[in-house]
């Protein structure tokens, strides 16, 4: 990554994500001075191509800018994510107007694809897009969109207009007419990302907005989107471990039993524990580094891998955020620490689609030969 977009990065942390973590967790409210530091250092248009503005980095960039602010703040974090598994759609079908736009870091774009109706099988979009002398119309219910309220656009789905397969992709404008943001979130984690619900009742946009070839928007999500998303959510969850170890690290070094004239890292149960905590944590940075090693140099195994690599870091987290809870004992639970946020943060990647299950259901199809989805009955 480049040097000043890194310096920035850390800058926007120290100065900005870090003193608003709390806040923004503690009341829901979406990181929006966060964002636009961000923006200014660069990290938006991170991986937009030179010829429009941006910095053209590729998603190793992209995991260490996720990684870092995950450690820092997990709904920063997550909006700066769909951000980023958006753009590169947008760079391959986009207007040139919007790619400058995101390449400058004046555009914040996010995934609308889960579905009231459907969940999180979002490759199969009730949403509807119908050809009209006015333009294409969309109506659907939308669920749990990141960034909901605050984004420029939506990478949006629908059925096709009049072509085979299950999906076409569209990018939406978040003020269009007849676009709708149903309420605040208030969650377990991930509680300033402001995934809300989003409906469309008869929005027109362009046929030009079409992203992709019309039927064909689950191959281009399945290719340029989900990738993306998976390998930057392992980065996500391995941002939580690191900062989870670190702080139980330094909980149970500076305090003492004094009883025992010890500190708790004298202790060898504690240690065991922490011993875990570091094991899984580099146990999931190996992984995710043989996943982005797998698709840089195109190897047989890399579908595979990027399959994989969320439900592996996902699960990981979640015990290792577990286990920083339990060494660090009544203090982990107090908010200073932050490892009870990191704790409710984590358990977000095993509910979010793809979950956990449905991608070792589609570990187990891969290994078996088998096609990823089931066709239509």
């Amino acid at each position: 990554m480049k040097t000043t977009i890194s310096e920035g990065l850390e800058r926007a942390i120290s100065d900005v994500v870090a003193p608003a973590a709390v806040e923004v967790d503690s009341n829901g409210s979406f990181p929006r001075a966060g964002i636009e530091a961000l923006a200014e250092a660069g990290v938006l248009g991170l991986i937009s191509a030179t010829e429009v503005g941006g910095a053209g980095e590729a998603m190793d960039a992209a995991c260490h800018v996720v990684e870092r602010l995950a450690s820092t703040c997990g709904s920063t974090a997550m909006v700066v994510l769909m951000h980023y598994a958006s753009v590169p759609v947008i760079e391959a079908f986009g207007s040139r107007e919007v790619r400058e736009a995101i390449g400058a870091g004046r555009h914040l774009s996010t995934l609308a694809l889960s579905e009231t109706g459907s969940r999180s099988h979002f490759w199969s979009p009730l949403g509807t897009a119908t050809k009209t002398d006015a333009g294409v119309v969309l109506d659907a219910e939308k669920s749990w969109v990141t960034s909901a309220a605050q984004a420029d656009s939506y990478v949006w789905s629908s059925r096709p207009l009049a072509a085979d397969g299950p999906m076409t992709l569209w990018h939406v404008p978040s003020k269009a007419p007849g676009v709708a943001v149903a309420g605040d979130f208030d969650g377990l984690g991930l509680r300033g990302n402001g995934s809300v619900p989003v409906t469309a009742q008869g929005v027109v946009v362009a046929p030009e907005a079409m992203l992709g070839g019309d039927g064909q928007g689950l191959d281009v999500a399945l290719m340029m989107t989900l990738p993306w998303f998976l390998v930057m959510s392992a980065a996500f969850s391995l941002g939580a471990m690191e900062a989870v170890t670190a702080e139980a690290t330094a909980h149970l070094t500076t305090t003492r039993l004094a009883h025992l004239d010890q500190s708790l890292a004298q202790q060898p149960v504690t240690r065991l524990e922490l011993a875990r905590m570091r094991v899984e944590t580099d146990r999931s940075r190996a992984f995710l580094n043989d996943t982005l090693a797998a698709l840089g140099t195109g190897r047989a195994d890399a579908r595979l891998r990027v399959l994989e690599v969320k439900a592996v870091a996902g699960e990981a987290a979640i015990d290792v955020t577990e286990r920083a809870m339990k060494v660090c004992g009544g203090a982990a639970f107090r908010k200073e620490l932050g490892i009870e946020r990191h704790f409710r943060n984590s358990r977000a990647a095993r509910v979010m689609a793809p979950t956990t299950d449905v991608l070792l259901d589609f570990v187990g199809r891969v290994i078996c030969g088998l096609a990823l989805l089931d066709g239509p009955p």
